[in-house]
């Protein structure tokens, strides 16, 4: 069982990534491209929607649940930091446990890590379709719901559509957007009418296949594979893709909180700790746990660490000014949000855009939904960047077929393969599935990457004290120690389903490890060669 734990040494993780030869990934990332891939997977839609609920739990005091969840994130980032500088390979938490934990650590993360970024990606590109269809929407273009959406949310969306229609019916007074309003519309589609999915179906108009109604969300489907295009051509054009998307989006975010402000009545804010926090630091700690997801990705940014032109120094300042950069946004837009309105009535569906529709400022709202449409395509290309890295990693050290997963192109020096894969898999899943549910493991496979980095910086700083390390975790052990405890709360708040989820998820990859990986794995060879040249 000891080989399990087989360590690969980092001397020979350093010489792989002095390797600049044809096979190898091109390095032309510099600490812009980074910063930009780092702020491109964090800013997505989530901040336009998070900051609704978040609101109703913290107060005016969301601006403080964001610094919680950026404090969170940062010890993570500071342990991140230290390994990309250190190893500046592709793979992340994946290579960086096989230095310190062991193979069985390092194939845990790596086939964890395809649910933050494989699955990660799928449900991106569904929620991409949704903006997407709300563009269309602005001109008064309509998509049948069967081609917008996989048939369960079609269905789904059909439902939902009768069951407001049905509430205003019921009571002209409820405000879209409120509490009393949802609950409303869950009310009547919890009881499921006849007439209720009756109707449902009739707008739904579904073709028949096999006896079957089918559903296909073409625009997930085909923005996939145009990210996916995107990655196969290279890794500079991508960055340069990514960058003018993340400047759109941040142009965006500006834009909110410079238009914002002069619709702010500081009465918003409260006169006391008490209007500020109406729930205390209970409800602080409550809205920074909800909105702790709209940080997820700035860990994406170490896996192109092979790309990079300067790692040792470039790595570490892409992934903390991206948290940085992504946090000072968030607060202020929470400042902004929680100043136009009355936080007990901020709307929980669209709080940004109905902020400035209640003004009649409708323009503006248009300009947040192109932002949220940008924020969510440069999410998606970072989070299937991600993968591809991760695979060819672990191709590379022989756990997956090197033949395919690790082949480069000859021309636009790209794993080509393994991303066309990738892509085409995140196309069908986020266009034939309902993927709200698999979209929540995503959560707890992120926080699982971040607890095991933590604990790899704890490790290694105790077996290889002597190992240069250009950057740094400042005051170890308590970083580290607060990313494992702050993070594995935030696991534990996720609930048993998601729990059983990643253990489900995990099962399966034990089983591809021992009937597969194990046997062809460069380290477990290296091993065995050792062994065999031991004197008995």
């Amino acid at each position: 069982m000891t080989d399990l734990f087989a360590k690969k040494p980092i001397e020979l993780l350093l010489e792989e990534a002095r390797d600049t030869g044809s096979h190898s990934l091109k390095r032309t990332l510099g600490v812009f491209q980074l910063t930009a891939l780092g702020v491109g997977a964090v800013i997505g839609a989530g901040i336009f929607v998070l900051s609704g609920l978040g609101a109703h739990y913290a107060g005016p005091g969301l601006m403080l649940s964001f610094v919680l969840s950026g404090l969170g994130c940062a010890f993570a980032a500071l342990c991140y930091a230290e390994f990309a500088a250190m190893i500046p390979l592709a793979g992340s938490a994946y290579t960086y446990a096989y230095a310190t934990l062991g193979e069985i650590f390092a194939w845990i993360i790596g086939w964890d890590l395809t649910l933050e970024y494989a699955m990660g990606a799928s449900t991106v590109s569904s929620g991409w379709s949704n903006h997407f269809i709300e563009l269309l929407n602005i001109f008064h273009i309509r998509m049948p719901l069967w081609l917008a959406y996989d048939h369960w949310t079609g269905l789904n969306e059909a439902e939902k559509i009768v069951a407001r229609q049905m509430a205003q019916a019921s009571d002209s007074t409820l405000v879209p957007g409120t509490q009393a309003f949802l609950a409303k519309v869950t009310a009547i589609m919890s009881a499921q009418s006849p007439d209720l999915v009756q109707r449902a179906h009739d707008l739904l108009n579904a073709p028949h296949l096999f006896g079957y109604e089918i559903g296909i969300n073409v625009p997930a489907f085909l923005i996939a594979l145009v990210i996916t295009a995107i990655l196969v051509i290279g890794i500079k054009e991508s960055a340069r893709f990514n960058a003018t998307i993340v400047i759109i989006k941040v142009g965006v975010v500006l834009f909110v909180i410079g238009l914002g402000i002069y619709y702010v009545s500081p009465s918003n804010w409260g006169t006391d700790w008490a209007t500020f926090a109406p729930f205390g630091f209970s409800g602080i700690g409550a809205g920074a746990a909800y909105i702790f997801f709209a940080y997820i990705g700035f860990d994406a940014v170490s896996t192109t660490a092979q790309e990079a032109k300067n790692p040792q120094r470039d790595l570490p300042i892409g992934i903390i000014a991206s948290l940085l950069v992504c946090t000072v946004l968030y607060i202020a837009v929470a400042a902004v949000l929680t100043g136009m309105v009355p936080w007990r009535e901020v709307n929980i569906e669209a709080p940004i855009a109905r902020a400035f529709l209640d003004r009649g400022l409708t323009g503006a709202s248009h300009i947040i939904t192109l932002g949220a449409l940008a924020g969510l395509t440069s999410v998606m290309l970072v989070m299937l960047l991600g993968q591809t890295r991760v695979l060819y990693s672990m191709a590379n050290d022989g756990l997956l077929p090197k033949k395919f997963f690790a082949d480069i192109h000859p021309r636009f020096r790209t794993p080509w393969k393994n991303t066309m894969l990738v892509g085409l898999l995140a196309a069908i899943v986020g266009s034939l599935t309902p993927i709200d549910e698999i979209g929540k493991m995503v959560n707890i496979g992120t926080l699982l990457a971040f607890v095991i980095v933590c604990i790899a910086v704890l490790a290694l700083r105790r077996t290889n004290p002597g190992q240069p390390r250009p950057f740094r975790t400042p005051w170890v052990p308590f970083v580290p120690v607060m990313g494992i405890l702050f993070n594995g709360y935030m696991m534990y708040k996720l609930g048993w389903i998601n729990w059983a989820r990643l253990i489900i998820w995990l099962v399966i990859g034990m089983v591809v490890y021992f009937t597969y990986s194990r046997n062809h794995s460069r380290v477990q060879a290296a091993v065995a060669a050792r062994k065999v040249k031991q004197p008995v």
